[in-house]
């Protein structure tokens, strides 16, 4: 399991040199594994350690947060997700006022030289760190050159676009859980405890486990989608239709959910489990129906999609 340090104290000091790879890290999506796959091999190579490093919170939260974007992953989740990618740990630096004050020499000396001790570290070409953003990958490289660490600058280009969090928080914004998955890589996944519905699903004969959509999370836009639901504790994952929104034919509910039915399941007792929610295709828009009868026929047709578009 990837190790995460929470503050440069957290980190050993018997570390060693490292290989570093650096950035935001939201969402991990395919420019930033290609980051880390460089890190790896260099890591390898040398025999180094491969460490990530990552803010949190994300330094526009604390230095614009009006414009801070909402977030792809928790910093659980990212953690995991670099772990899968190649890194041996993640120190998520905690990001505040003092810490935006630094200047690139000092947040070089200070997580890469006497935290670190980098040996070599990757970033992505347009990486900015330091006070005011000051820094750029060749003040890095010059002052990795005197200070006995190589720096590479790594094209974040996938297809006709770069990728990035922005482009993936876009798709999803947009309903395009496709587009998202393919600069992820993966199918855009949401984590959450099961909580009590009003059980409407039970009673129509698709029961379904809810999830409540929060502010600080990118959540697609109200409808109906095909995915997976992946039970934390056990691994298992199902096929399931997942509706996103308030229940409008009931007149709403407080508050949006992720509401999955798993398909053919009604035995399931998932009250209280953490869930993983991944979207893999958008199937149709919420619409409030004239008559019971008319939902759940279009149910059991949303359903008939989710079965062929999983197989």
């Amino acid at each position: 399991m990837v190790k995460l340090w929470r503050s440069l104290s957290e980190v050993p000091e018997e570390i060693g040199r490292t290989a570093v790879v650096i950035g935001n890290f939201d969402g991990v999506h395919l420019g930033h594994q290609h980051v880390v796959r460089r890190g790896r091999e260099l890591a390898d190579q040398r025999g180094l350690t491969l460490v990530a490093v990552t803010f949190s919170p994300h330094p526009m939260a604390v230095l614009r947060p009006e414009h801070a974007p909402v977030m792809l992953t928790t910093l659980e989740q990212r953690a995991e997700l670099l772990g899968g990618a190649g890194v041996d740990a993640v120190l998520a630096l905690p990001f505040d006022r003092d810490m935006a004050s630094w200047s690139p020499d000092e947040f070089a000396e200070r997580v890469l030289g006497s935290c670190l001790h980098a040996a070599a570290v990757v970033v992505g070409a347009n990486f900015r760190y330091g006070c005011r953003a000051a820094g750029d990958v060749g003040c890095l490289t010059e002052y990795g050159a005197d200070h006995d660490f190589d720096v590479e600058g790594i094209p974040l280009d996938g297809g006709p676009q770069v990728w990035s969090s922005t482009y993936v928080r876009t798709c999803l914004a947009s309903g395009d859980v496709a587009g998202a998955a393919e600069a992820l890589g993966r199918p855009y996944a949401i984590r959450g405890l099961v909580v009590k519905g009003d059980q409407r699903g039970r009673e129509l004969g698709f029961p379904t486990a809810n999830v409540p959509a929060t502010d600080d999370r990118a959540v697609p836009p109200d409808g109906v989608y095909a995915g997976w639901l992946t039970r934390r504790d056990t691994a298992e994952r199902f096929p399931a239709a997942i509706s996103v929104g308030t229940n409008p034919t009931f007149d709403g509910v407080v508050g949006r959910r992720i509401e999955s039915y798993v398909l053919d399941r009604t035995d399931l007792d998932l009250y209280g489990v953490e869930v993983e929610v991944a979207f893999v295709e958008h199937l149709r828009g919420m619409v409030a129906f004239d008559s019971i009868e008319s939902l759940i026929e279009q149910m059991h047709a949303d359903v008939e999609r989710t079965r062929t578009l999983l197989g």
